[in-house]
């Protein structure tokens, strides 16, 4: 038989190192930029495990469950660390950061996650990337859920490794990640005697046999299929603009939160102040005596291709994800998962008002 994704010719390092140049231009950065053959984790875990380890001295920001897993694993790479954990509802600010200077200057590594699509907050990296500039420390970010949504600018904002992933606000695979790469981040791995090497893990074997080599020659098959999405993905974004898609993004957000108000039924917005609501996705609160992700199974019910989601873990009960990214970042999208969530509350007798939740929608997309 033959199918569009079977028998294709490989893969070039010259289209490779094109998609790559195409990465770049998203994050309008002049860093390395290397295509990771993996979902994020792969460069996330990577990058802390060749640029930390014993002697460094990190502070982790934690304001959802990926935060926590980074501290994991400068813990188990050998890092000294201090986390700076904030409520899920709310952002860490810049003066925080700077308060975690001044209790501890020997910090020479920041980490940090720029929106938590799992808790539905976002970071001021600007602000906190100037307080990081001022200390010499390195930055890492975890773009993942931000890029396409909002603004994701590494070397404006002094970041020194970056990962971002295509699955969520950009609208494409979830396969293949990147991260880019400061020239300071490629001086500290260097000199890490624990970075990975000779391993699945390892940016410098990237470095080396493919950025140093001058990109001539992949080191190994890439995932070709995955690779082919991430081109259309970034073609796609270029075609729309990059601000227009992200305006798709910050109007799904707006019209969540005050759709979800209007509804009534007790729902409101999980993150108290809208300036530290990400754009990729809204998360709610739900009504004393309801169970959230009772309430997200019943409105699945009637159309299981909504955007929604109960939280994770201990959030299951409490708080509803709206994710309102890639192509369900669109009023319709909104609209529907409001419906059906009010239709839910109303089934069990929680007064709703669907009429005050459409009109609210409408006007918050204008």
């Amino acid at each position: 038989m033959t199918h569009p994704f079977l028998d294709l010719p490989p893969l070039t390092a010259e289209r490779f190192a094109a998609i790559e140049d195409g990465v770049a231009r998203l994050l309008d950065t002049r860093q390395d930029v290397l295509i990771t053959q993996g979902e994020a984790l792969l460069p996330l875990e990577g990058a802390i495990r060749a640029a930390a380890g014993p002697g460094t001295v990190a502070l982790n920001v934690i304001t959802g469950p990926y935060g926590q897993t980074f501290g994991n694993w400068l813990r188990d790479a050998g890092a000294t660390v201090h986390d700076l954990s904030v409520p899920f509802h709310t952002a860490v600010t810049a003066a925080q950061v700077r308060e975690a200077f001044a209790e501890h200057p020997e910090i020479d590594f920041v980490s940090l996650v720029h929106a938590e699509a799992a808790t539905g907050n976002t970071n001021p990296v600007a602000e906190i990337g100037e307080v990081v500039r001022e200390r010499g420390a390195l930055f890492y970010l975890d773009a993942v859920a931000s890029v396409g949504a909002e603004p994701v600018l590494p070397d404006a904002w002094g970041v020194d490794l970056c990962v971002i992933g295509a699955q969520k606000a950009m609208g494409g695979p979830a396969g293949v990640s990147a991260i880019s790469v400061s020239e300071r981040a490629w001086a500290r791995m260097a000199a890490n005697p624990h970075a990975p090497r000779r391993s699945y893990l390892s940016l410098l074997d990237w470095k080396e046999r493919w950025i140093d080599a001058g990109r001539k020659a992949l080191p190994h098959a890439p995932a070709q299929l995955e690779m082919l999405a991430l081109e259309a993905c970034l073609e796609r974004i270029e075609s729309a603009g990059l601000e227009s898609v992200m305006a798709r993004h910050r109007r799904a957000a707006l019209a969540s939160r005050a759709g979800a108000v209007a509804l009534g039924g007790g729902l409101e917005p999980y993150v108290y102040e809208e300036r530290d609501a990400a754009p990729v996705a809204t998360t709610l609160r739900v009504p004393s005596g309801v169970v959230a992700s009772d309430l997200v199974a019943r409105a699945l019910a009637t159309d299981p291709a909504l955007p929604l989601a109960a939280g994770g873990g201990a959030l299951a009960r409490e708080m509803i994800r709206v994710n309102h990214y890639g192509p369900d970042a669109t009023q319709g999208a909104v609209r529907d998962c409001l419906a059906a969530l009010g239709a839910a509350l109303a089934e069990q007798g929680v007064p709703v008002d669907p009429a005050a939740a459409r009109a609210a929608v409408e006007h918050a997309w204008r």
